[in-house]
């Protein structure tokens, strides 16, 4: 049994503990959830660089106290010169690192500036200035390497070591960074503290979109400093599904949050007996394929995305799904590799304001690009695009890409809000799941976080779609998988970032807040 942490008025959760810090004491001093999102979603550029950055893309679920749900979608779109016809030169793929990966502007500080304005009609007050302090002084200071980071070897990369500013940027005396080495990160101090100073808005239309555009356009990425200037985060509707017990809430396209919730309405409707054996595992695996093959053609771009969601996340529609699954036995499901390095974080404040976050650059240090002049990380999110012109995700500038991230909340019927969810590409819905159903089966949080779990598919270098299951994962139930068809490959301890880093918080109808985060990351719940 795992220690749950639960508070009288507020609560935080991310997966390093400097972040949930600065959190909580922006709680403390009077800040609401969204104010002390902004500040943890500031210190995990800093202290998890290798899942993290301020260039990234960023996606929110806020419930506010009076019971509104909103979606921000903070997703970048490909830059003025991402065409296919650029790439098509350089080779059949769109390198994954270096600058021709670095295609997307970068969203997530955008995201940060709606919410603050959704922040202050809530009544937040807290400056700017307060809540990006810790994250401007821990890089400009230094923090210690996260033993998450020194389980990544980037040698195993030469194009991420290859890229412009990455080894002067992580390595530390001409070596990649060992777990507890003080990095400091100067040039990315100073653009925290400019933003602070200048406001969110400089990134993109002011002197920090101006230094970025000129170094972007130094190392040869094809996006502009127009490209910058036309970027605004949006509000989006966003998608929900009943359950028995619950109503869980996600971000639309070109998200899959679709998918997390089919899976979970598959899920449901498969009836497992428990949370522990081969019927649970089962359904979720085979829900997961059903999941992904409606994601794959409907989780595109908004402005091109042809689907009717409403009726994909209908009792109609999942109840035709679930009756296409065999309770007994495996279905082949050939899909796609996908990667992905991204942090989940949740707040929820004493007014009961609760926050899903999830903020991401896509894989290991993005595309290991960092910028001469700000310090600033770009990601490699435009690897989703693809090449060929008929595709649904066809790469094309002004164009957003697939995203893998969708941070879920959900509304039980006894009163409980959760914001909750897991980084880890394809297996972000799959994590996701694995704890909301221990969670509604009655598991204590910090259980349902921590307990060993699966993730189906390829992984990085795999050919092979196989059933990975955590080392301490039941032997039972791994026999009775394999019986069922499923090829199963088991994984060793030092692998357990493959099963993501989740995490979760839980407001009670009295007020209580129970909290945890993955004990597989650095992280923690904090509260007051």
């Amino acid at each position: 049994m795992t220690d749950e942490a639960v508070f009288s008025h507020a609560a935080v959760a991310a997966p390093h503990a400097l972040a949930a810090e600065a959190g909580r004491d922006v709680l403390a001093q009077g800040g609401n959830a969204i104010e002390a999102m902004i500040a943890m979603a500031s210190v995990i550029p800093v202290v998890y660089p290798h899942m993290n950055a301020i260039s990234g893309d960023g996606f929110w679920v806020i419930r506010d106290a009076k019971g509104k749900v909103r979606a921000i979608e903070a997703c970048g779109f490909a830059g003025e010169h991402a065409t296919i016809e650029r790439y098509l030169k350089l080779g059949d793929v769109i390198a994954p690192r270096g600058p021709n990966a670095a295609l997307t502007v970068p969203g997530t500080i955008g995201g940060w500036a709606l919410a603050l304005e959704l922040s202050a009609a809530l009544g937040g007050r807290m400056p700017l200035k307060i809540l990006l302090e810790r994250a401007e002084k821990l890089a400009r200071e230094g923090v210690a390497v996260s033993p998450s980071e020194g389980r990544f070897d980037p040698t195993a990369h030469p194009g991420l070591v290859a890229a412009p500013g990455f080894a002067k940027t992580y390595f530390i005396e001409g070596k990649p960074a060992v777990p507890g080495a003080i990095r400091k990160q100067s040039r990315l101090a100073d653009t925290l503290g400019q933003l602070a100073h200048a406001g969110l808005d400089d990134f993109y239309r002011g002197d920090i979109g101006r230094e970025i555009a000129g170094d972007l356009e130094i190392i040869g990425s094809p996006i502009t400093r127009a490209d910058l200037k036309a970027y605004r985060a949006e509000w989006r509707e966003p998608l929900s599904t009943r359950l028995k017990n619950a109503s869980v809430y996600n971000t639309p396209a070109p998200t899959q949050g679709l998918a997390s919730l089919i899976l979970l309405g598959l899920y449901e409707r498969l009836a497992p007996k428990s949370v522990e054996g081969f019927d649970h595992a089962h359904a979720l695996i085979e829900g997961f394929k059903r999941a992904m093959a409606v994601r794959d053609r409907a989780c595109v771009d908004f402005k091109i995305a042809t689907e009717d969601f409403a009726y994909l996340t209908s009792p109609a529609f999942l109840e035709s799904e679930a009756r296409k699954i065999d309770k007994t036995r495996a279905a082949p499901w050939p899909l796609p590799p996908d990667k992905g390095d991204t942090v989940w974080i949740g707040a929820i404040d004493p007014q009961g304001n609760s926050v899903s976050f999830i903020q991401s650059i896509y894989w290991e240090f993005g595309s290991g690009c960092v910028l001469e002049r700000t310090g600033v990380l770009m990601p490699n999110r435009g690897i989703a695009f693809s090449l060929d012109r008929s595709a649904h995700n066809a790469l094309r500038p002004g164009r957003r890409p697939f995203h893998t991230l969708n941070p879920p909340l959900a509304v039980f019927d006894d009163g409980r809000v959760m914001p909750y969810g897991s980084m880890g590409g394809d297996g972000q819905p799959q994590f996701q799941a694995q704890v909301f159903a221990r969670i509604d089966a009655g598991a204590k949080l910090a259980d349902a976080v921590a307990a060993p779990r699966h993730l189906y598919g390829r992984s990085w270098g795999a050919s092979s779609v196989t059933v990975k299951l955590e080392a301490s994962y039941d032997d039972a139930v791994a026999s009775a998988l394999a019986r069922a068809g499923h090829e199963i490959e088991r994984r060793e301890a030092k692998d357990c970032d493959l099963f993501g880093h989740a995490g979760a918080l839980v407001r009670h109808p009295k007020g209580n807040i129970a909290a945890a985060h993955d004990p597989r990351s650095d992280g923690g719940a904090m509260g007051l």
